[in-house]
């Protein structure tokens, strides 16, 4: 087999083969899988480069910022500012927890945008995770600052006594789906763009590969791939923002009750 048929059923092959998770190194402990996978390579590869990302904005602080400190600080002005708009000035001591959360999410949106890695975020069950966790860390404040008052968040003030019972079950079902729609918004957009990428990208090497006249329409999907992949860019970076966004209304909504 040629190295040219290798490279076309390579791009042949399902769009959804690049989602599955692969076991690099099996490892159980009494009985439980918690097999290192291709999905955890790469969320372990995203906190590192965070970690380095967040030591070259550190690294010899000037007056005049350097390219590295002008990210750093536009990434932290975005998110300073998305706090201050949703929460007010006393979200200002839950900044660390948001800007982890919007670097987690964006690092790993990116990361997935380079060829033969994996996005982790396509996963429903990480998505879910993290929406899950932030769940619960914003109630366990709720709970903390406001005690059983914290319950008022399922009952709008001035509420005619009649209607009660019927909006406080309405009112935990839509508290509930906040977990889903954190989690389903990012995993639906991450998975469809890169799918749709594959797809693409199929079709223009299919169509590259044929001869004679025809082979000039093979730029019509080339530019439809590089397209695309600028879309992708910003949808990465957008999820990444909309996840961060959403945490501070979720957030703002607890320690606003109304």
């Amino acid at each position: 087999m040629n190295l040219e048929t290798s490279t076309f059923n390579l791009l042949c092959t399902s769009p959804l083969e690049q989602f599955e998770i692969l076991p690099l190194v099996p490892f159980f402990i009494f009985g439980i899988n918690i097999t290192f996978t291709n999905s955890t390579l790469f969320l372990v590869v995203s906190f590192f480069l965070i970690f380095t990302f967040l030591q070259f904005i550190i690294y010899q602080i000037r007056i005049i910022p350097n390219n590295w400190q002008l990210i750093g600080e536009f990434l932290y002005s975005l998110v300073s500012n998305i706090i201050k708009e949703n929460i007010g000035n006393k979200g200002e001591i839950y900044f660390p927890f948001i800007f982890v959360i919007f670097l987690l999410v964006l690092s790993t949106n990116l990361i997935g945008m380079i060829p033969y890695t994996f996005t982790v975020t396509s996963h429903i069950i990480f998505t879910f995770s993290l929406a899950f966790i932030l769940f619960t860390g914003i109630n366990l404040i709720g709970i903390l600052l406001h005690n059983f008052n914290f319950l008022n968040v399922f009952l709008p003030k001035n509420t005619p006594i009649f209607i009660i019972p019927l909006l406080i079950v309405i009112e935990i079902i839509s508290y509930i789906t906040k977990v889903f729609t954190l989690s389903i918004r990012l995993f639906a957009n991450l998975t469809s763009g890169h799918a749709l990428l594959k797809i693409i990208a199929g079709f223009s090497w299919t169509m590259l590969s044929i001869t004679g006249v025809f082979a000039i329409f093979a730029i019509i999907p080339l530019l439809l791939l590089i397209l695309l992949i600028g879309l992708e860019l910003g949808i990465a970076f957008l999820q990444a923002y909309v996840f961060a966004l959403l945490s501070c209304i979720y957030l703002n909504d607890v320690l606003n009750m109304h």
